[in-house]
């Protein structure tokens, strides 16, 4: 499975609150066709998404064009807005939040759908592999073009790919700089074709702005450090997620495909960020 070549770089839309149509908008005209957002009130306004998105298609856009992910939230998640009835099995929770996505996106299928973190931790529990079952039969339906999971360790993700009959075709998770950005699942993911997306890439790692070797290169290839880690993570395996609202940014993040750095200059980020 592979994704449309749209999403290589993906605008995630949590914290937007009521500004999220007025800045999903300027995403689409900005040139982003790629949207990550999650059935979670408590930090992303699906609805909201999916009222620019129906703007643009009613322009003349086509769904075709763009690329559309959401998740499942488990309970722990939420604050008192929760999507889906308590009183329903986990499995039942799962495929009422699913159509409630597709209602506040105003679309009948979508390309990608996530569980947004596991039960437990370190390991996976009973009720996510309930969960991801119900995950299992949504793109068994056709109703989701790829399934996965988010803010998963090593552990549960083995796990996950060993117990499933249906494998995780999508990884997002928070990268850390000092943690090798993410290496162990990254070089798992790409062992099992799985396609892993980073988040936080900068808002997480402020650090990488003080390293005089990252400003140099910055500097040679005439872009902001911004616009080299996202780089950077697209040429080891990482689909950025950005989440600026800024529209200068914006069309910076969108230029990151401009220009390639060389083996070594990859070598000397991932050394000298650790």
């Amino acid at each position: 499975m592979t994704f449309k070549p749209i999403s290589q770089i993906i605008y995630g839309t949590a914290w937007k609150e009521d500004r999220t149509p007025e800045l999903v908008d300027l995403a689409i005209q900005k040139g982003f066709r790629a949207f990550d957002t999650a059935n979670q009130p408590k930090h992303y306004q699906e609805d909201l998404v999916g009222q620019a998105l129906q703007e643009a298609f009613s322009k003349g856009l086509k769904r075709e064009d763009f690329f559309i992910q959401t998740k499942f939230t488990p309970q722990g998640g939420h604050d008192h807005r929760i999507p889906y009835s308590l009183d329903k099995q986990l499995p039942e929770r799962v495929q009422e939040s699913f159509a409630s996505s597709l209602r506040n996106l105003g679309v009948e299928t979508l390309d990608s759908y996530l569980l947004h973190g596991p039960h437990s931790f370190p390991g996976l529990c009973k009720e996510d592999m309930e969960v991801w079952k119900s995950l299992e039969d949504i793109y068994k339906s056709g109703r989701t073009k790829s399934i996965g999971v988010s803010n998963v360790n090593m552990q549960q993700l083995e796990t996950l790919c060993e117990l499933s009959s249906v494998t995780p075709m999508v990884v997002q998770n928070r990268c850390y700089a000092d943690r090798a950005w993410d290496q162990e699942v990254r070089d798992f993911c790409k062992q099992y074709s799985i396609l892993y997306q980073g988040f936080s890439l900068l808002t997480a790692n402020p650090s990488v702005y003080k390293i005089r070797e990252i400003g140099q290169l910055a500097s040679k290839y005439k872009v902001t450090i911004g616009q080299l880690i996202f780089r950077f993570s697209s040429q080891i395996g990482v689909i950025p997620l950005t989440g600026t609202t800024d529209p200068i940014h914006m069309e910076e993040d969108l230029k990151i495909f401009e220009f390639t750095l060389t083996e070594e200059e990859i070598h000397l980020i991932e050394t000298c960020s650790i």
